[in-house]
């Protein structure tokens, strides 16, 4: 990858079009746009089930209680080693600074927020540096008339937001109290620091490198951070002599990352919190991330992978195809190698965990703005049209499937859903509806729009797609939050099973999983038994048992009786049961 931008263009670049094709967003429309995306989904829920639940657990036993369970991650005394600490931090921070205000759930997700934002941004500005660069430029027209550098670059960075806020597999993550929403906003934010130092070899900027990967591996583990530096030990050989300074500053990005790790490691060793180290542990999880690759994970991947990277990957394929006589040049490389870096981690991944598919977005999205300059225009009306039509169906039917479930018509569909949420009662909010309004009748502008006026700007080809998407999730997280909240939330049977206790203090051991056990400890006020075992006068048995803990079964136990059974209306094939100890 070049250093410095060459004084002469290639004669070959694939990309020819005028000034008002780069065309941009104002600023404050991106930032609406931003915020319209991630701030429907956040607010007015619970934690729900899987991820969600479970990582908000951590962050608040981190608020709740001392310094030993932030260097140890628990879930109200359930052992996390998954991952790292770094995710539970921010969300336990947030609890403390503005839990008092919000509520706790909501005030983990301010870091949600943050993660997003960080994203977005390292997203924009990083095709923004890439797009600017000569060798990116369009060729110059015979009566001029071409677009300037700046406004080219911004114009592909509004493009790669664009595609990143449309990828189906970002949209529910962003919205989790998750270790995965930092970990895609880091991986872009790497993606941004990379770019900062093919523009300026510094040793700084090296550092900063550094530093990026050193909290991206105490967000996710080491498999990702040492992919990338795999990575850049190979785009090396691509880059412009001096090769041995940049040797250097890799030693020296190692150098800070493995600093990072060393003290977070040298603090758990030196305080051993509840008297044992969770590092060990994270060492085992991050061997297991690695494996053989399987016919089942590369089919896994593929039949994932075709929805999961939509709309990018159309795009990020014809862009490899139409810059391959440039493919060394640095806007092109970069995102290459880190595509391919990802895809070689997820070959060998034994589990095709959504986070590997998560680390692609960021390189896909630049990948994909780099290719809408070059695309015909059939092949651009073509996506068009089907995000148009698949859509506007998908907005309709939510539509539709919200009458029926408000008036009993059409039946069926109301009969459908009245079976996924027995027992919900549905209430008519006219807040929520006429925003669902709004965004019907902004989509149909925008749709109006793009047809009729058939504009010039190069972002048109993802406008629909981005806008489809965001619509669809605007309705969910309005029309249908309460019921999808009720149907994924464990504070109904969590408050009834508290109800069945004599003490609230009393311990409790459990089986049951770990997103369960965060939501029984936040709703149900309960103490469950911790590191130490203990003498509990309660027992809580649920029929699934999770990966986490050994079997417990009743019959092991003896003078107990079964105070209270329940489970969540929505889900018949899980059972609680809460047994007590006979004195």
């Amino acid at each position: 990858m070049s250093d410095t931008q060459p004084s002469l263009i290639p004669p070959t670049r694939p990309v020819r079009l005028p000034a008002a094709a780069t065309l941009t967003l104002p600023r404050w429309g991106i930032l609406l746009l931003c915020l319209l995306y991630i701030v429907p989904g956040l607010i007015g829920r619970d934690p729900w089930k899987n991820s969600d639940a479970a990582d908000f657990g951590v962050m608040w036993t981190m608020a709740q209680h001392g310094w030993q369970d932030w260097l140890w991650p628990n879930i109200a005394g359930l052992p996390v080693a998954d991952g790292g600490p770094l995710a539970f931090w921010l969300g336990a921070i947030c609890i403390k600074l503005f839990g008092w205000l919000l509520g706790d759930a909501l005030a983990a997700r301010i870091a949600t927020l943050c993660f997003f934002l960080i994203g977005a941004y390292s997203i924009w500005h990083t095709t923004y540096l890439l797009g600017r660069r000569t060798e990116a430029q369009p060729m110059r027209l015979a009566f001029g008339g071409q677009p300037e550098a700046l406004a080219y670059g911004r114009m592909l960075a509004d493009g790669a937001l664009l595609i990143y806020l449309g990828c189906l597999g970002l949209l529910m993550h962003s919205h989790e109290t998750s270790i995965e929403a930092l970990f895609v906003a880091l991986i872009a934010y790497a993606l941004y620091r990379c770019t900062r130092y093919i523009d300026a070899p510094t040793v700084s900027n090296a550092v900063r490198l550094g530093l990026a990967l050193g909290v991206l591996v105490l967000t996710n583990g080491l498999v990702a951070p040492f992919g990338l530096y795999l990575c850049f030990l190979a785009g090396i050989f691509f880059c412009t002599p001096p090769r041995r300074k940049h040797a250097v500053n890799l030693l020296v990005a190692i150098a800070t990352t493995t600093a990072i790790v060393a003290i977070w490691w040298l603090v758990l060793e030196l305080s051993q919190p509840h008297d044992s180290s969770p590092f060990n542990a994270w060492l085992l999880w991050n061997a297991g991330q690695i494996g053989w690759p399987t016919l089942n994970a590369i089919g896994d991947f593929l039949r994932n992978g075709i929805w999961f990277f939509w709309p990018a990957w159309p795009f990020a394929c014809w862009a490899i195809y139409a810059w391959r006589r440039q493919w060394r040049s640095a806007h092109v490389l970069l995102p290459f190698l880190f595509t391919v870096t990802f895809l070689i981690i997820a070959l060998f991944s034994p589990d095709m965990q959504e986070a590997v598919l998560l680390s692609f977005l960021p390189s896909l999205a630049i990948l994909a703005a780099l290719g809408l300059p070059t695309m015909k225009r059939g092949a651009i009306n073509a996506i068009d049209w089907f995000s148009v039509m698949t859509l506007t169906l998908i907005a309709l039917f939510i539509w539709l499937a919200w009458f029926a479930r408000h008036t009993g018509w059409p039946a069926g569909i109301a009969k459908n859903a009245t079976k996924l949420a027995p027992g919900f009662l549905p209430e008519f909010s006219l807040f929520a509806t006429t925003i669902a309004l709004c965004a019907t009748a902004g989509w149909f502008a925008l749709v109006y729009w793009r047809l009729s006026r058939q504009p010039p700007v190069l972002w048109r080809a993802v406008v629909l797609s981005t806008g489809g998407v965001i619509l669809c999730w605007v309705l969910l997280a309005t029309l249908w939050l309460p019921w999808i909240n009720y149907s994924k939330s464990y504070a109904g049977i969590a408050t009834e099973m508290a109800s069945h206790m004599s003490g609230k203090h009393s311990c409790i051991r459990t089986n049951v999983s770990a997103a369960q056990r965060a939501s029984f400890a936040y709703f149900g006020g309960v103490r469950f038994e911790g590191f130490v075992p203990e003498q509990c006068n309660y027992l809580l048995l649920g029929d699934r048992v999770p990966k986490y803990n050994r079997p417990i079964s009743p019959k092991r136990y003896k003078n107990m009786e079964l105070i209270w059974e329940g489970h969540r209306p929505s889900d018949r094939s899980e059972r609680f049961r809460l047994y007590r100890s006979i004195e």
